[in-house]
């Protein structure tokens, strides 16, 4: 593996690691901001920091959305989803050594499974406006970061709002419905914005 694949791989990691601990804590503590506006915000401030490195997926539902449209190949996406969730375990076992619980807010539902699509559907097509080139590079970060927030408001009114299977999986929450839910809605949010934009 070169040095350039080591970085980017590493960068999915260390965002979904980051995204993965925030949302966590913020779940477990009293925080002065909800869970949506801080997963909003760490995602946005990784799209501006390693967006450049990785194109700052940090979540599988992106990543296979992205493939779905031809804008990382088979290989990438297989490591970064891989990178992604070794980010949110060691996430999760961080949590654990300080607060011995996770948030388990996993289940399964038809509803959940719509509203994590829907959300999804939302924060990818934000995502391919800035990967295509169509929003302008210098507002990549709060492009993504507010399609994020819109997405989890969305969704909350039917599920969690996670919309990412690997802090799913970090808050020992994944379910076929949390898995499931954002991937179809990351391959449809994309295609999407890929055909109204072309």
């Amino acid at each position: 593996m070169n040095k350039a694949h080591a970085q980017k791989y590493s960068a999915e990691a260390l965002a979904t690691f980051t995204l993965t601990l925030a949302v966590s804590l913020s779940l477990l503590f009293e925080f002065p901001f909800s869970t949506a506006t801080i997963a909003a915000l760490v995602v946005g401030i990784f799209v501006y920091t390693i967006g450049g490195i990785s194109g700052a997926h940090i979540n599988p539902a992106v990543t296979l959305g992205m493939w779905s449209i031809k804008q990382i190949g088979v290989k990438d996406a297989l490591l970064y989803i891989v990178s992604q969730v070794i980010g949110a375990g060691l996430a999760m076992l961080l949590v654990l050594s300080m607060t011995a619980t996770v948030p388990l807010i996993g289940a399964e539902s038809p509803q959940i499974i719509l509203g994590e699509a829907l959300g999804a559907f939302i924060l990818t097509f934000g995502v391919a406006s800035v990967a295509i080139g169509k929003s302008k590079a210098d507002a990549a970060g709060l492009v993504v970061g507010g399609s994020l927030l819109a997405g989890i408001i969305i969704a909350s009114s039917m599920s969690s709002g996670i919309l990412n299977p690997a802090v799913a999986f970090g808050l020992g929450s994944l379910s076929l419905s949390y898995l499931l839910g954002p991937l179809l809605g990351g391959v449809l949010g994309a295609i999407t914005f890929r055909w109204m934009s072309n």
